[in-house]
């Protein structure tokens, strides 16, 4: 199975978000043990470390994103991407589009998000990291 991880889950498991920490951590572990394949959109890693900076050092924050570049593929963003999550008019989010777009050149089974709603128009399945988990053999965590 092959999942596009959303920037909230991934905040969700270096902040230890709860209630969402656990179930950000079995994905996690999920791909780093080759359970499933787990991608990020290379603009994640850029809001990753925006959004971390007040939050943590700049020493933490670059050990994280070369922890996670370990095992989670990391999708580009090009032209060809932007200019499509721009003209879709099936999105107000080009952020969200382009999430779409990269999951799509990664043929990801589901986009894992809390945010659901906001991919209601992706031709990718967006679903909660609670559902998703609920859809995979977890005797092996």
């Amino acid at each position: 199975m092959k999942i596009l991880i959303d920037t909230n889950v991934l905040i969700d498991y270096i902040l230890r978000r709860e209630p969402y920490t656990d179930d950000a951590e079995k994905i996690i572990f999920l791909c780093k043990n080759m359970q499933i394949e787990g991608c990020i959109a290379a603009h994640s890693i850029m809001n990753i470390f925006y959004i971390l900076r007040k939050l943590m050092t700049l020493e933490k924050r670059k050990k994280f994103l070369n922890y996670i570049s370990e095992f989670i593929e990391i999708i580009g963003i090009d032209r060809r991407k932007i200019i499509s999550a721009v003209n879709n008019d099936q999105f107000t989010d080009v952020e969200d589009c382009l999430q779409t777009e990269c999951a799509k050149e990664f043929s990801a089974d589901y986009i894992v998000t809390r945010n659901v709603k906001d991919f209601q128009n992706s031709t990718i399945p967006a679903i909660s990291p609670d559902d998703f988990l609920k859809k995979v053999d977890l005797t092996t965590i």
